[in-house]
């Protein structure tokens, strides 16, 4: 499906506010989060064999999009592309139980706990249009001491970003989603609060008037 330069403009501009543009350090933990998308474990992996980290953590079993689609847990799946792209089995961690953000960060902590690992920064890795979402949900979420969380993804244009996996108008479908969510899930507790400029809310809803709307929860 074709779709006019004007609603390609407005998606972009809900691409761009979902990156957070973070400036990654080195960290004690990379934790990847599972979904249908293996360009998200390949960019963990990278980010492990560049040494921003010790440890590699792949978060997820099977959610909403792989349940059904995959055999394997989405935890799993992601490990076994870094360990083709050379991470040793010895620096992986996986949490494959959880089936949402929230359960990735209680499991995970837990998994942490467990193993007597001390986590103080992190770098997360999500997909390019859940960065914002996920950093929210961390903030809020995570539990224990204080900890500095980065959040990157991998670095793929919007124009570029579509495959056999996910077609454009699921990619803004999905966006308009993740951006109501970040406007909605702070008052339920569910994350720290971000600002949304009144330019990127007017795209959103121009977008949703288009009928991009298969990702919107009720209110």
């Amino acid at each position: 499906m074709a779709f006019s330069e004007e609603t390609i403009r407005l998606a972009q501009q809900i691409w761009d506010y979902h990156h957070v543009n973070h400036t990654l350090q080195p960290a004690d933990c990379i934790m990847v989060l599972g979904s249908h998308d293996l360009r998200v474990a390949e960019r963990g992996a990278e980010l492990w064999l560049q040494g921003y980290a010790p440890w590699l953590l792949f978060a997820g079993g099977l959610g909403r999009l792989t349940l059904g689609l995959w055999q394997e847990t989405e935890a799993d799946k992601f490990a076994a592309v870094a360990q083709q792209m050379g991470v040793p089995a010895e620096n992986i961690l996986i949490e494959n139980r959880s089936t949402n953000t929230g359960e990735n960060v209680a499991l995970s902590y837990q998994l942490l706990q467990a193993r007597q690992i001390k986590v103080k920064r992190f770098i997360l890795v999500q997909k390019p249009y859940m960065e914002r979402r996920t950093l929210a949900t961390f903030e809020k979420q995570w539990p224990g001491e204080q900890t500095e969380i980065l959040v990157t993804s991998p670095q793929i244009a919007f124009k570029d970003y579509p495959n056999q996996d996910v077609t454009l108008e699921e990619v803004i479908s999905i966006m308009l989603g993740d951006l109501q969510r970040i406007k909605v899930y702070p008052e339920k507790g569910f994350q720290t609060y971000q600002p949304i400029p009144a330019e990127v809310w007017a795209a959103y809803e121009q977008l949703v008037a288009q009928g991009f709307t298969s990702h919107l929860i009720a209110e």
